[in-house]
This record gives C-alpha cells, sequence and structure tokens, in this order.
C-alpha cells in the first residue's frame, strides 16, 4: 500500500472537528470584547464546552443560536454555571419563505443566583436573602403600613416547602420583601415559561422548571421583587432576554440589541404556532409578568 493511500485513510477515520467547537475557539477575541472587566474569555469558552458535554443536544442546535445566547449571557457577565444561567435546546419553528421549518436552537434562561448578582450592581443595593419555608418552620409575615417578615427555620425535620421569599435591603436602611406559596410560584410557572407542556400538563424534562424547581421558584419570587426595586441596567437587560433566542452574527458584539427569534416547542412535540403569519414576540418572555 502506497504511502499516499495510507495518509488518505487516515484522513478518513479522523473524525471532522463539530463546526460549533471551531465557531467557539475562533470567537474567543470577540466573546472577550462582549465580557465585563475580570472575566476571562477562555474560561467561558470551556464552561460552553463542558455544557455541550452535559448536554449533546446542544450540539444539534444552530450554531448562531448558541454563539448568540452565550454571547446574551457573556454581554450580562453570567456564565451557564453553577445555577446563575442555562443554555437549553429547543425546537424553534420559523416561516421561511412560504414555509415553515423547525430548527433546533438554544436559548439562554438566567437562574436567580444571575438575578441576585446583578442586584449588587445598582449603587443603592446593599444585600438580598432567598428563602425556602418548610412547614414546620416558625414562619409570619403582614404587608402593610407597617411590614414584617419572621422565619425561623425547624431545627428538626423542616417537613415539605410550601413558599419561598426574597428580601432585599437598600441604602438608608430601606427593606423589601416578597413572599410567595410554593402553589402560586408553579402556577406562574405555568403560565408564563415556554417550557410548560400544555398537553401533557407537565414541564419539559429538560427545563429547569423540572430539574430544579426550588431555583426557578426563587427566581420567580426575586422577580416579583424586582418591579418594586431600583434596577441596574444589566437587570434591565436580563429581565428582557430571559428565555429567548438571537442568532450570532460575526463581528457583532451586542448580540443582546438583535431581535430575538423565539418561538419554542421541545423536540418531540406537535408546533403550537399558528402557521399563518411569521411568528415574533412582542412580550418579555421570563419577565416581570
Amino acid at each position: 500500500m502506497s504511502s499516499t493511500t495510507e495518509i488518505k485513510q487516515a484522513v478518513a477515520q479522523v473524525k471532522p472537528a463539530h463546526p460549533l467547537k471551531v465557531l467557539l475557539e475562533k470567537s474567543v477575541k470577540e466573546i472577550g470584547r462582549a465580557l465585563p472587566s475580570g472575566m476571562n474569555p477562555e474560561r467561558v469558552v470551556r464552561i460552553a464546552l463542558t455544557c455541550i458535554t452535559q448536554n449533546p443536544q446542544l450540539a444539534e442546535c444552530t450554531p448562531e443560536s448558541f454563539m448568540g445566547s452565550l454571547f446574551v449571557l457573556a454581554q450580562l457577565g453570567l456564565e451557564p454555571i453553577a445555577g446563575r444561567a442555562y443554555l437549553l435546546p429547543f425546537n424553534n419553528e420559523r416561516k421561511i419563505g412560504d414555509k415553515w421549518e423547525t430548527k433546533k436552537e438554544v436559548q439562554a434562561i438566567i437562574g436567580y443566583k444571575g438575578f441576585a448578582d446583578l442586584f449588587y450592581r445598582h449603587d443603592s443595593a446593599l444585600s438580598i436573602d432567598m428563602q425556602v419555608v418548610c412547614q414546620n418552620d416558625q414562619f409570619d409575615y403582614e404587608y402593610g403600613t407597617r411590614p414584617f417578615l419572621k422565619h425561623k427555620p425547624a431545627t428538626g425535620e423542616r417537613g415539605e416547602v410550601i413558599g419561598y421569599y426574597a428580601v432585599a435591603i437598600l441604602k438608608g436602611n430601606a427593606t423589601v420583601f416578597r413572599y410567595m406559596t410554593k402553589e402560586d410560584c408553579m402556577n406562574h410557572g405555568k403560565t408564563h415559561s415556554k417550557t410548560w407542556d400544555k398537553k401533557k400538563n407537565e414541564f419539559y424534562p429538560s427545563s429547569p422548571w423540572a430539574k430544579e424547581g426550588d431555583a426557578m421558584c426563587q427566581k420567580t419570587v426575586l422577580l416579583q421583587l424586582a418591579k418594586i426595586l431600583p434596577l441596574s441596567v444589566e437587570t434591565q437587560k436580563a429581565i428582557s432576554v430571559d428565555e429567548t433566542s438571537r442568532d450570532y452574527r460575526e463581528g457583532i458584539v451586542d448580540v443582546i440589541d438583535l431581535p430575538s427569534v423565539t418561538a419554542w416547542e421541545e423536540e418531540g412535540h406537535d408546533p403550537v404556532i399558528p402557521k399563518v403569519e411569521p411568528k415574533t414576540t412582542t412580550s418579555i418572555p421570563g419577565g416581570l409578568e
């Protein structure tokens, strides 16, 4: 066998690099320009590659949507790790020309830890705390002209989770809080999350609502509290892009300014978008409903 033939055979056996991974490696400098000071673009790329390893369906999504969601989080200074944010694959149905086509794309979801991080970027912010209330805890609260919240976790078996609250302390010693029952939080998720399957009456298995229900409930309470808090520019942007996707375009760093292309259905489910007009997102998914 000639050396030329051996080389051709060896090359044929080499698995080609996935275009998404190649694009990630090429975009390190652009990601660095999008990141706030103090964040490392190489670390962000490593975390993104880990996300792909942990959820292989991300590699099946369009590179544009993956990079778009990654850049959105980068601009906000959030990493898709440790409950701060998530990169999740969904099916998005778009009208291309006269035909509807289903594309697997990535959406960025911001966790309650991510929103808490953004809260501290406001000049008026001093501290924020989020807690879970269980059945056997000592708990009481009241709104009105003399609001108060008292919570003493049970020392032994705390029992089932019954609610969640978020408390923020601002400069000037102003303290504000919001409490929601677990039922109220879950109903909020069913109403506003794109990951609620109305046909099966359950959240999609890949949804954080299914995997990390307590964390999503805490996020819900925090967002309700945010309605009466001074919000940093980053927090306002985060609310507007939560649970959406944007197509990355080479050379564009401000991906948040690109239009949302969100119209989500998880793989294996029938499309729910009426095939009449192009789908546009006019509300704020995951925002302050």
